[in-house]
């Protein structure tokens, strides 16, 4: 499986790409497959985002689950404590952070 990430231009925040726009949420993340570059290259032109790329995740009953440790930070905020980051209320029951 593989998903889109980046920052949204406006905010920073990080986004996901969630097949026909960007969502705050790694949940609503759709797979990218083989048209990941396509996607990326209209998403960056269009200036919507801010340095997008793909990622490699997996599926889980969760959703997605991003592989690279670098990249579930992102998807669920500090780690010190994730209690205060504004994804705090997606963090119930995924055991996958690190």
């Amino acid at each position: 499986m593989k998903i889109l990430t980046g920052n949204d231009l406006k905010t920073g925040a990080v986004v996901w790409w969630d097949g026909q726009g960007w969502s705050l949420h790694i949940a609503d993340a759709a797979d990218a497959g083989d048209a990941s570059g396509e996607i990326l290259a209209g998403e960056e032109s269009a200036r919507r985002v801010n340095a997008p790329y793909a990622i490699a995740a997996e599926l889980t009953d969760d959703g997605p689950r991003p592989a690279h440790i670098k990249d579930r930070v992102r998807a669920l905020g500090p780690t010190v404590r994730p209690d205060l980051g504004y994804k705090a209320a997606e963090q119930n029951g995924w055991d996958w952070v690190i």
